[in-house]
């Protein structure tokens, strides 16, 4: 069974969300500490992964 481009979009958009997030709980004194960054540069995937799964759901659809 595959999974719409939709799903899989929507999934990946709110894994984005849960590693901001986490990201934003991380922070100490400063932003600039290893663990934060490499939760921001999970999170930037993520979100750039749904919106090309999002865009291709579309193409898909018309």
């Amino acid at each position: 069974m595959r999974s719409s481009p939709l799903l899989m979009g929507s999934l990946y958009f709110l894994l984005g969300s849960v590693f901001t997030y986490l990201a934003i709980m991380s922070v100490e004194n400063t932003i600039w500490n290893f663990y934060t960054l490499l939760l921001i540069f999970i999170a930037t995937l993520d979100f750039g992964l749904a919106l090309r799964l999002l865009i291709l759901n579309r193409r898909i659809n018309k």
